[in-house]
């Protein structure tokens, strides 16, 4: 907004207080710590959430791709054929052969349920997620027959298990014999502890070679799904569309948004509901902006009157009290982004200072999923928190104004 020299030195002036306007100028810094509060923590619950979606797409699917062609029954007794033609894909950049089965583990009389998960030698050592974080010992130590494994954070913390422990894994559905199914144990030993960030994984995943998965479990040369990764996840039900044709009589494919479909639903109505209720606290501080300009047009009512007896046009009047409104919305604006990016950057010491402050913990993993905060701060959503801050400003300061602008000055002078 551009302002006359004689306008920009009354805006000057009114922005600061005068004698008896003490009160007039608190209102005004509530409705500027009100536009800071209220934008910093936009720019924070948004940032926060858009990393918990971010942080947990990357793990989940990291782990378990975009999609998997699992088989009737959890075996695919032709995988071979069908990681072929899931290859062959257009669109698809890797597929990977797969065993899971939730099984039982034992270690210093402690027993926990787990996950085993069978891989190929080469997609345990290729695969960023499992090997962007081990805490203890080598993936590399994981080779066919050798009887190694790998395993979660929380599962080695609950089990006491550390690497070189020998974890007994039991199958209960064994061998059958005449005095009745025996369940099958084996013992592996732990060559390495490994750290997803998704608590959920850490606390029950088991990891072994192909081998050694097919042996456990004694399921010959078959496998319980295919993983597959596409270029973009957003496709993926288009791109795996000939895929599914092709394995209908043998397979059901499934993908990302079905096999998650409940937790990133909620995610996005949590999101969606948390901007809403954060909205209406830039809301209020645009009603503080009202009312502190009404006080701030009620003083300089006489005012008004003599610039407007002196030649002042009523635009003048306009611009000169919607700049002041605009000025206190976009430097509170600007000054709860700096807070929020602030807060965002430390935002591990404050979440552990608050913590500390009232010994009860904020960040639970096993409630949260993931094992830290993650923020995730997107532009565009940036610039549209900061945009509607200085539009609500703006409408805040039509009214009052407007007001001012229609001061009659016959009226105020008529008796000085």
């Amino acid at each position: 907004m551009i302002l006359r020299p004689y306008e920009r030195t009354i805006f000057k002036r009114y922005m600061l207080p005068q004698r008896g306007e003490g009160f007039i100028f608190v209102a005004a810094a509530f409705s500027f710590v009100a536009v800071t509060l209220g934008v910093a923590a936009l720019v924070i619950v948004m940032s926060v959430m858009n990393g918990v979606r971010a942080d947990l797409f990357d793990k989940i699917v990291g782990l378990n791709g975009h999609a998997v062609v699992q088989g009737f029954g959890g075996r695919l007794d032709d995988w071979r054929d069908v990681l072929k033609q899931a290859k062959a894909t257009p669109g698809v950049v890797s597929a990977t052969p797969l065993i899971e089965q939730p099984l039982l583990a034992t270690f210093g009389g402690r027993v926990e349920g787990i996950l085993v998960r069978g891989m190929t030698v080469p997609d345990i050592r290729n695969n960023q997620t499992l090997g962007g974080k081990v805490l203890q010992g080598n993936l590399n130590t994981l080779t066919a027959n050798a009887g190694n494994i790998a395993i979660g954070s929380e599962l080695a913390r609950n089990i006491g298990a550390t690497v070189g422990s020998n974890l007994t894994i039991i199958n209960p559905a064994g061998r059958s014999t005449p005095f009745g199914t025996v369940p099958r144990e084996i013992s592996y030993r732990v060559t390495a502890v490994f750290e997803i960030g998704v608590y959920d994984f850490d606390k029950m995943y088991v990891v072994m070679p192909m081998e050694d998965a097919q042996l456990l479990l004694l399921t010959g040369d078959q496998v319980g799904m295919i993983e597959v990764k596409v270029t973009d996840p957003d496709k993926v039900g288009e791109i795996l569309a000939p895929l599914k044709e092709k394995v209908a009589a043998q397979a059901v494919v499934s993908d990302w948004r079905q096999m998650n479909s409940s937790l990133f639903e909620a995610l996005s109505i949590e999101r969606v509901a948390m901007f809403v209720i954060l909205s209406l606290i830039v809301l209020v501080a645009a009603f503080n902006i009202v009312s502190s300009l009404i006080m701030l047009v009620r003083a300089k009512t006489r005012d008004m009157a003599i610039l407007r007896t002196m030649g002042a046009p009523r635009d003048a009047v306009l611009r000169i009290f919607m700049a002041i409104g605009l000025s206190i919305g976009i430097a509170g604006t600007l000054m709860g982004m700096a807070l929020g990016f602030g807060l965002l950057y430390f935002r591990q010491g404050v979440l552990r200072g608050v913590e500390f402050l009232t010994g009860q913990p904020l960040w639970d993993p096993s409630i949260r999923f993931l094992t830290e905060l993650p923020s995730k701060p997107d532009p565009f959503e940036i610039a549209g928190i900061a945009l509607m801050a200085v539009v609500f400003s703006f409408l805040a300061t039509l009214y009052p104004a407007f007001k001012a602008a229609n001061t009659d000055p016959v009226q105020v002078l008529r008796y000085e």
